[in-house]
């Protein structure tokens, strides 16, 4: 029996969350063949297996019509491309139809280093916020993710260290928080304790003030509202663990060290760091010294 557009979406999303996935990663997946489900039935497709290479092509021109930027098609691309490998391993489709969909060429912007005046900026700019200064100051002190630190629940600082969770293919470690990061949660904890007493309070370690955890999109938007009263133009969550990564290396960390530290598979990853710094000579310093 032929698989509709549905059936197939809701295939896809189950063997997304059987191979444990991020939360994110399935929504953003998800959310992307939505997308071109719709605009494949839109025009007159019922099943999956009446889906050819046109239909996706005309959907990749509708998007670039729609002044998607390349670097935005490319991931949906790759969410296709993912889609209909998946049906083709299952056994719903015989021939592929986005095996031979290229992805747009695009300019990959290097990793963007805040110098001393900028986190210095940052932190003056959101120290009357508890919360978000302690935020700040994780990324600045820690390197960790975005999608580590919105996880992260109150068991998971002791001892004088954070504990990661594995996921998205990452093993699980300790990072140790330094005098500027433990005082900044020591902070956020006593008005996070006194705020929500007799509430039904959540386990995470970073909530909103009813007690709700802080997801990923509203560090986002909270930290890049900093950015902007900092005067901090090009800069986004994710360049804070690329300051850490780049002054580290700086102040000479071994880069073994550095790369367990923030959690890269390969060594590689870090090394490529090396090349951002190599003409930032004696621009390192001890990010919680400031």
């Amino acid at each position: 029996m032929a698989l509709d557009l549905k059936s197939a979406h809701t295939q896809f999303i189950q063997y997304l969350e059987s191979r444990r996935r991020a939360r994110a990663t399935i929504v953003a997946y998800g959310k992307d063949i939505e997308q071109v489900t719709a605009f494949i039935a839109n025009m007159g497709k019922k099943t999956i297996g009446e889906v050819s290479r046109d239909e996706l092509e005309a959907f990749l021109k509708k998007l670039a019509a729609d002044k998607y930027t390349p670097k935005s098609v490319s991931r949906k691309i790759n969410s296709i491309k993912t889609f209909f490998r998946f049906l083709k391993a299952s056994g719903a489709i015989t021939v592929d139809p986005a095996i031979e969909i290229a992805h747009p060429k695009y300019e990959v912007k290097p990793p963007r280093i805040l110098s001393k005046i900028e986190y210095r900026a940052l932190r003056d700019a959101c120290r009357g916020d508890i919360r978000m200064y302690a935020i700040v100051e994780l990324f600045l002190q820690t390197g960790i993710r975005i999608g580590e630190l919105a996880t992260l629940t109150v068991t998971d600082v002791k001892d004088g260290e954070l504990h990661i969770a594995s996921q998205e293919g990452h093993a699980q470690r300790g990072v140790p928080l330094n005098k500027a990061a433990k005082e900044a949660l020591d902070r956020y904890m006593a008005i996070r304790s006194t705020s929500q007493a007799g509430s039904d309070i959540s386990k995470a370690l970073f909530i909103t003030k009813t007690g709700r955890p802080l997801l990923i999109r509203n560090i986002r938007t909270a930290i890049d509202r900093y950015f902007r009263i900092a005067g901090i133009e090009g800069a986004k969550v994710n360049d804070l663990r690329h300051t850490f990564i780049a002054h580290h290396l700086m102040a000479g960390t071994p880069i073994t060290t550095l790369s367990k530290l923030v959690g890269h598979k390969r060594l590689s990853t870090t090394e490529r760091y090396l090349e951002l710094i190599k003409d930032k000579a004696g621009e390192s310093v001890k990010l919680e010294e400031l």
